[in-house]
């Protein structure tokens, strides 16, 4: 008997969502329902200092005027709550804690200066590959460091290659210490890192199918090694297209690009800017008011852009004025 398909929109509360978060939330939802599947509100609220419970509750409201609703998480709660990755640090301690009994981690006192030196290693996208330099300290040089600085904590992958088949991208597959080196998963500060907290909680709450932006494609290799280190079966990933501003860089709340709060004061209702969202999907002709649910049926894979999708804000917003 197949299994039902559960899914996750995972955002985080640091801001108000606009409209790259919303496009990868639409595809997210219609991925998970048309396959009939159940959709889990996780809240990514790991970093005290950039998330807030305020922005969380807005958050979920803006996504109930999309029609854009969930089955369990955030304030409904479930039978795998917390749904807040802020009250989850017992969950991420005791995955930890196994982490290190396979004798896999070790103390990293790495400065943000020294990671990002021009003499470290960095791969072809610019990201910064860790040279391991820490890996190799002795107790002794572990514990005079130690005196001056709290160490972060690193995982030290294996030689080792990891494949997968995206349901978008297709083949991917990356060697793990040319790709991503050895990786954080707790921070300096004793922040639970990304990695660590988003592999640990798919597979806790049943998540079989990950929909999420393309830049976070990368990262899915070390999370399915963390997954199957610690234990779990892996889902399966489907990485969609981006928006991107007309200069190339990628739509961010820092940035202030098109909001929720904008649209919801200028709009009566989603469907101008779910119609919209959909023909940057590909899933529609031209854009046109549509809710989410009558766009169930039009989600197909084969449909989405082949490449990131550059939009024009003033373009954006004469043709919601059409509506």
């Amino acid at each position: 008997m197949k299994s039902q398909v559960v899914g996750r929109f995972a955002p985080s509360p640091s801001g108000r969502m606009h409209l790259g978060n919303l496009f990868s939330c639409l595809l997210c939802w219609l991925a998970v329902r048309s396959a009939g599947g159940k959709l889990i509100l996780r809240i990514e609220d790991l970093d005290p200092q950039r998330t807030s419970r305020a922005l969380s509750d807005l958050l979920e409201e803006d996504l109930r005027w999309l029609g854009l609703t969930w089955d369990e998480g955030g304030s409904t709660g479930g039978p795998q709550t917390p749904y807040y990755q802020s009250q989850r640090g017992e969950i991420y301690q005791a995955a930890l804690e196994k982490l290190e009994a396979l004798g896999l981690c070790y103390p990293c006192f790495c400065s943000r200066a020294e990671l990002h030196a021009a003499e470290a290693p960095h791969l072809s996208d610019g990201r910064v590959l860790y040279s391991g330099r820490c890996r190799h300290l002795t107790p002794v040089e572990r514990e005079v460091l130690s005196a001056r600085r709290r160490p972060a904590l690193r995982v030290q992958v294996p030689d080792e290659t990891i494949s997968f088949t995206d349901l978008r991208c297709g083949f991917q597959q990356e060697h793990l210490p040319d790709t991503c080196g050895d990786f954080l998963i707790r921070r300096a500060d004793g922040v639970f890192a990304y990695q660590l907290a988003v592999s640990v909680d798919d597979a806790l709450m049943g998540v079989n199918l990950v929909v999420r932006g393309s830049d976070l494609l990368t990262s899915t290799p070390r999370q399915i090694w963390l997954q199957q280190t610690l234990g779990f079966a892996p889902p399966q990933y489907g990485h969609i297209p981006l928006l991107l501003a007309p200069d190339g860089r990628r739509l961010s709340k820092r940035d202030g690009d098109l909001d929720m709060a904008h649209f919801r004061s200028q709009l009566s209702g989603p469907e101008p800017l779910l119609g919209l969202l959909a023909w940057l999907g590909g899933l529609l002709d031209r854009p046109e008011p549509v809710s989410a649910s009558e766009l169930i049926p039009l989600f197909d894979w084969e449909k989405l852009p082949d490449g990131d999708v550059t939009v024009a804000a003033d373009q954006l917003l004469k043709a919601l004025e059409k509506f």
